[in-house]
């Protein structure tokens, strides 16, 4: 399932080449919720890393993202990994109605798949995914 949330650019890192065939770029997003902002890490992967390119720190923007969870059984014991993995990236301008609001205004209600009380993150119907898992070598 795909989620957008629309807030402010806190800090963005610089690609890591993290295999032969596996890379990755990372940001954070801040997200007003209520009276104190969250600060919420989101990744792209391979071809999707240089979307963020065009943005700089501060700057609002809607992110479009998938959910991904992984399992990894180490020594015995299962880890597991939560990722959000972003896929789109625009400006909060363009992504909605009512102009992309930063803030705690009514900018748009959950779907109804989606049982958050956060008014910035809403969920879409289903998108393609970024890779299959069949494309990368990780462990997890």
């Amino acid at each position: 399932m795909a989620y957008d949330v629309t807030g402010r650019l806190h800090e963005i890192f610089d690609e890591q080449q993290v295999s032969e065939k596996f890379r990755k770029r990372e940001f954070v997003l801040e997200v007003q919720d209520g009276q104190y902002p969250e600060h919420i890490k989101f990744q792209m992967v391979q071809d999707k890393t240089s979307l963020i390119d065009p943005y700089k720190m501060g700057d609002e923007v809607k992110v479009t993202f998938n959910l991904r969870g992984r399992g990894f059984n180490k020594n015995g014991q299962m880890i597991y990994f939560t990722n959000l993995e972003a896929w789109k990236i625009e400006p909060a301008a363009a992504g909605g109605s009512g102009g992309g609001s930063y803030g705690g205004g009514q900018q748009a209600a959950p779907r109804p798949a989606a049982q958050n009380q956060n008014p910035t993150l809403r969920a879409q119907p289903s998108a393609a995914p970024i890779a299959s898992d069949d494309d990368n070598d990780l462990p997890f």
